[in-house]
């Protein structure tokens, strides 16, 4: 049995798709620039090929008459067997006129090896092509003006849980720290799995599947609140129990006893999330949590850090949580930013943008204003709706290393650019003086207007075939 969840454009394939085409509308700055200077260059070759005809026709063809009378007669040749309409012979008519004619062919020749083609395809066929890679590659770049901040990355942050970590945590310790005797590991579980009914997080999920693994029947929970990025809480039993971070419950007037202190601080030392329980005015209890390390984390930073791109980690976690996973993936302690509530990630994102141009990788709802911040946000294929729609990459394929792969793509697809608009300019400055008949008083030769379209052809072809070769594009 086949079950479609999805049909037309609501699918995937569809969704991928439709970015993808965005992506190659949206204009880099380079390529708005390209445009510009493309609709001025016009003028320009409209005045360089009146002053062309003018130089030619008032001074050059008076000063080099045997140079001019030679070149004309090459002319004559491809009109000797042909008769005007008037029946007069079109050699007299040549050579009578042959300051005029060469004038003019230089002219034209002008006007036409300089139309600014290869200027204008140089941006957007680079971008073509490394979008449509991007896609194939399961990296979705969501336009040109996303390559070029790419290119200019000094650094990178990235969120833990989720997105360094698998987002698949496990609860390992539930410690109650109340007198009454009532209460124990299984009640505390109870109580904190009915409240987490009320939420989707990883936390949240790996405290409600430790609760159905012992099987335990939960009780009813009612008036869920939830804090993105501080705790959630909820009524049971006509109690308000809470679920959140250290600051969050004392914000809330509970006092944290201090054997509870001395506990969190040693469950984080070990790498656990540590989650406060408490029920009215009481603190009850602590939940501690692991989530595992992704496997290719330290091989991606290693990575990033090789590309010269400083690498921050950045998490509403306790510090010592935070240490134990930065040191595992090579962090330094001064890169290991901790203890960041979910609304000040944004905060702290703008602080770095004072010296370094941002990315952020995240997946969660509470990482989209710091996503929206960054000046390249980019996010998981695993990651939340709101955090792909913020973000300006998506990895598809939910692997840490594209985050090196799409940011090499990036790079290597905006040096086609500035070597595709290079060779345009270049080919113009070059190409110009040579229709304008600079060689003529040297060698004798000049540009003829359809050597001129030839020439005009090769350099679009030639900026097609650049942007053509990033389809060699090896990801390392």
């Amino acid at each position: 049995i086949i079950r479609a969840t999805h049909t037309g454009k609501d699918t995937n394939l569809a969704h991928i798709i439709s970015l993808v085409e965005a992506a190659q509308m949206r204009k880099a700055p380079a390529q708005k620039l390209a445009d510009m200077v493309a609709g001025y260059f016009s003028y320009g070759v409209i005045a360089a090929s009146i002053l062309t005809f003018i130089f030619w026709y008032f001074f050059g063809t008076h000063v080099w008459q045997d140079i001019t009378h030679n070149a004309t007669m090459k002319m004559v040749d491809t009109f000797s067997h042909h008769q005007s309409p008037l029946g007069i012979s079109s050699p007299k008519i040549v050579s009578q006129y042959s300051g005029l004619i060469l004038s003019l062919k230089l002219a034209i020749a002008v006007m036409v090896v300089a139309c600014p083609c290869a200027l204008g395809l140089a941006t957007p066929t680079a971008i073509l092509v490394g979008t449509a890679m991007g896609a194939e590659m399961g990296l979705l770049i969501k336009g040109g003006d996303v390559l070029e901040k790419v290119h200019h990355l000094s650094a990178v942050v990235f969120d833990k849980t989720g997105t360094l970590t698998t987002g698949k945590p496990t609860v390992t310790d539930c410690l109650p720290i109340t007198s009454a005797e009532t209460l124990g590991p299984t009640a505390l579980l109870k109580l904190a799995a009915a409240v987490e009914v009320g939420t989707s997080h990883p936390l949240a999920t790996a405290i409600q599947t430790a609760a159905k693994e012992k099987e335990l029947t939960l009780p009813c929970a009612t008036e869920f609140k939830t804090i993105p990025g501080l705790g959630i809480s909820a009524i049971v039993d006509g109690s308000l129990v809470l679920l959140g971070k250290w600051e969050w419950l004392q914000e809330r007037g509970i006092t944290i006893p201090k054997v509870a202190e001395e506990q969190a601080v040693l469950l984080a030392k070990s790498g656990k999330t540590v989650v406060g329980v408490a029920m009215d005015d009481s603190f009850i209890g602590i939940i501690a949590v692991r989530d595992i390390l992704r496997k290719d984390a330290q091989h991606t930073v290693a990575k990033l850090q090789n590309m010269g791109l400083r690498v921050v980690l950045l998490s509403g976690d306790r510090q010592e949580a935070a240490n134990v996973i930065g040191k595992k993936i090579g962090l330094d302690v001064e890169d290991i930013i901790a203890g960041v509530p979910a609304i000040e990630k944004a905060i702290t994102i703008k602080k770095l943008q004072q010296s370094y141009t941002v990315a952020m990788i995240g997946d969660g709802i509470n990482d989209a204003p710091a996503l929206s911040q960054a000046d390249i946000g980019i996010t998981l294929k695993s990651g939340t709706d709101i955090a792909m729609e913020t973000a300006e990459i998506i990895l598809m394929s939910d692997r840490l290393t594209d985050v090196v792969s799409s940011i090499q793509l990036s790079r290597a697809t905006f040096n086609k650019i500035r070597q595709n608009i290079f060779w345009a300019f270049a080919y113009n400055i070059l190409s110009i003086p040579l229709a304008a008949g600079i060689l003529l008083p040297i060698t004798g030769f000049s540009l003829s207007p359809t050597g001129a379209a030839g020439l005009m052809a090769f350099s679009s072809v030639s900026v097609v075939t650049n942007s053509l070769f990033l389809r060699r594009f090896n990801k390392t």
